[in-house]
C-alpha cells in the first residue's frame, strides 16, 4: 500500500514538473511590418498589397528563449492586427474583405488570416481571424513576406499606410526530448 502511494506521488510530481518545464518552452514571437494600400484602387475588385520581406531572426529569438531550430515542434499565428498609420482620421470602413498570405523561399504561399466581412463601423484597428496552421517552416526560414489580398467598397483618394502586427506562438520540445 505504501509503495503504491509513493509510486503514485512520484508519478504526479514527475508530470507536474514536466508541465512546468513544458511551459518554459512556449513563447511568442512578434513581427511588425508596413504596407500601403494605394489610392484609386478599384471598388469591389480584389487587389494585392505586399509587405517587404521580413527577416525572421528566428535563431536569436530561439536562443533568447533557450531553444534551437531543431527543437521547435510547432509555430502558429495567434494574432494578426492591422493598424492605420495614415492618413489621419481614416478607418477601415473602406475595406469589404481581406485575406493574408505568407510566403518564404522554397515554400508554397498559404493563407494565414482573413476577415470575410469588415464592419462599416470598424475603427483604426482591425483584428483578423487566424488559421490553425503550423507555420514553423516559414518562421524558421531566414525571411518571409506577407501578401494582403483586399477588396474595398469605397474609392480611396489617398494612400493608406498600414502597420501589420503579427504574433506567432512557438512550442519547442523539452530539453530535446
Amino acid at each position: 500500500m505504501l509503495r503504491h502511494t509513493l509510486f503514485t506521488l512520484f508519478i504526479v510530481i514527475t508530470f507536474c514538473s514536466c508541465d512546468k518545464l513544458d511551459e518554459l518552452t512556449k513563447f511568442d514571437i512578434e513581427y511588425n511590418q508596413r504596407a500601403t494600400i494605394p489610392s484609386s484602387t478599384g471598388v469591389d475588385l480584389p487587389f494585392d498589397v505586399f509587405t517587404p520581406e521580413t527577416e525572421t531572426n528566428s535563431e536569436s529569438e530561439f536562443e533568447i528563449n533557450d531553444t534551437r531550430k531543431d527543437l521547435i515542434e510547432e509555430i502558429k499565428l495567434t494574432q494578426l492586427e492591422l493598424v492605420i498609420i495614415s492618413p489621419d482620421g481614416a478607418d477601415f470602413s473602406f475595406l469589404e474583405s481581406i485575406s493574408v498570405f505568407i510566403s518564404a523561399d522554397g515554400l508554397d504561399e498559404i493563407q494565414i488570416a482573413s476577415l470575410a466581412e469588415v464592419s462599416d463601423n470598424t475603427g483604426t484597428r482591425l483584428n483578423l481571424d487566424t488559421s490553425d496552421i503550423d507555420l514553423k517552416d516559414y518562421i524558421k526560414s531566414d525571411k518571409f513576406s506577407l501578401r494582403l489580398n483586399t477588396v474595398t467598397d469605397e474609392l480611396l483618394s489617398t494612400d493608406h499606410e498600414l502597420e501589420v502586427n503579427s504574433t506567432f506562438f512557438v512550442d519547442a520540445k523539452i530539453l530535446g526530448l
